[in-house]
């Protein structure tokens, strides 16, 4: 159980800047997993950590669409052995009344063990240990979402831990640990959406691409996208939008109730967690329409209903996070959808070796690229 040296993505100050540099995996406890990574996906999660705008702390090593394979598991984890292929998901406790009862994105511990920094203390009282290290023992905000996968090893948490096919593209399906199940989760599992029905989804970034392709797959009969780039609407389309709409323009709300008689769609998903455009979200549901948030903004920020409005048509506003998913479940069953060509996230998917991972950082950011990963 010596310390392994190892190379991660390190953000040194909450400035947005990353850099390699050599860090010190701390020794295997008994419910984790030594992980080598060979990919992992770019969230807007980790853009928002590394600039401070959603909690974090300098010197930390994020990542949470990890993909790799297991090169050690401690005694208490029985899913995986040495050898196998992994998708790296959050982190949860396993046993409070949400993880019970199928809902681990709710787990009553999720702040805490994927945004702590620092491994969950087991036992109350007990000293929080962190992960990973710097030269001369130096604590490293790490453990993120379980997992800290911006780094060629890392130690993950096992509920963190989804085993996949031996033959399963690992720098593919890295992106399902997050955002590719946060869309269609918010889609297929907290608003459970019919066929038939009408779906807007605002902001068509990777996860806003799930949500159109998970209300394709469940037969919606219209399919609007709404984002600020033309080009992404047009992709949105491909994969299912039947339906394009600017988000800047200042009729959106009635172009999405022209589009969905008699007044609105019957279900809408936000990705953006702009409050402007979730207010405009729920103002352009129909009668008994119900609409998601997924995107996150950081704390503090709220968004004003028309109460009578809200009263008068039924309308339900509810919040979604990991798209309420259990990912040992969820993430094979999206691998099957693709496999059925239903789920073709190559499309928006871009590869950067980890050399390259201010591009692949700034492509994100600008929303030049939908979804990058790199690749170790």
């Amino acid at each position: 159980t010596m310390s392994r040296t190892t190379t991660a993505l390190v953000v040194p100050e909450l400035n947005g800047k990353f850099v390699l540099q050599q860090v010190y995996l701390d020794a295997l406890q008994p419910d984790e997993v030594l992980v080598e990574i060979h990919a992992s996906g770019i969230c807007h999660t980790d853009l928002s950590c590394a600039t401070g705008t959603l909690p974090c702390a300098p010197n930390a090593v994020l990542g949470h669409e990890g993909a790799g394979v297991v090169l050690e598991a401690g005694s208490a984890v029985t899913s995986v052995v040495p050898g196998d292929k992994v998708l790296l998901s959050f982190s949860h406790c396993e046993t409070c009344t949400a993880c019970t009862s199928g809902h681990p994105s709710y787990c009553h511990t999720f702040n805490d063990r994927n945004f702590g920094g620092s491994r969950p203390s087991v036992a109350s009282g007990a000293p929080r240990t962190a992960m990973l290290t710097k030269e001369g023992g130096a604590p490293v905000h790490s453990s993120f979402f379980g997992q800290s996968s911006f780094a060629k090893h890392t130690l993950v948490h096992r509920s963190s831990v989804v085993k996949v096919a031996p033959d399963t593209d690992l720098a593919l399906f890295a992106p399902m640990g997050c955002g590719m199940q946060t869309g269609a989760g918010a889609v297929l599992n907290s608003l459970d959406v019919k066929e038939g029905s009408s779906v807007a989804v605002f902001g068509v970034g990777s996860v806003g691409m799930a949500a159109v392709m998970a209300a394709a797959f469940k037969k919606a009969k219209t399919i609007i996208a709404v984002d600020l780039q033309p080009s992404r609407l047009e992709l949105a389309k491909k994969l299912g939008a039947t339906h394009g709409v600017i988000g800047s323009d200042p009729d959106v709300v009635e172009q999405i109730r022209k589009l969905a008689p008699p007044n609105g769609v019957n279900y809408a998903v936000d990705c953006t967690g702009v409050p402007a455009v979730v207010r405009t979200m729920i103002d352009s549901l129909g009668t008994l329409g119900r609409a998601a948030t997924v995107g996150a903004p950081g704390p503090g920020r709220s968004v004003a209903v028309d109460i009578m409005e809200h009263l008068t048509f039924g309308k339900e506003y509810v919040g979604c996070c990991e798209g309420d998913s259990l990912p040992s479940k969820f993430i094979p069953y999206l691998m099957e959808m693709h496999a059925k060509g239903a789920f073709p996230l190559e499309l928006f998917v871009e590869y950067y070796d980890v050399s390259e991972f201010e591009k692949a950082m700034e492509d994100s950011r600008s929303g030049k690229v939908i979804k990058a990963v790199l690749r170790w």
